[in-house]
């Protein structure tokens, strides 16, 4: 089997695996902020403008997070 796959068959998927995902993806949120700020204090360059450059991938990341939640909860009103 291959990756898309493997990630496309909802089958077995459970409120964990989904709960697991969420995790990461919050963890990948925070670091990307965190390493970011740091990088540009470094680099001189105001928060403001840093924070409006992240914003779309923010963006994009929430919306996938509100999805994963939505499907969390889908699977545990189905259990």
């Amino acid at each position: 089997m291959d990756e898309t796959s493997e990630f496309t068959t909802t089958d077995n998927i459970t409120p964990q695996d989904v709960a697991e995902v969420i995790a990461e993806l919050e963890l990948y949120r925070e670091r990307l902020v965190q390493e970011t700020t740091e990088t540009a204090k470094r680099a001189k360059l105001m928060r403001v403008n840093v924070m409006a450059q992240l914003g779309p991938e923010l963006a994009k990341i929430d919306s996938a997070l509100q999805e994963l939640r939505n499907q969390q909860a889908a699977l545990s009103v189905n259990n």
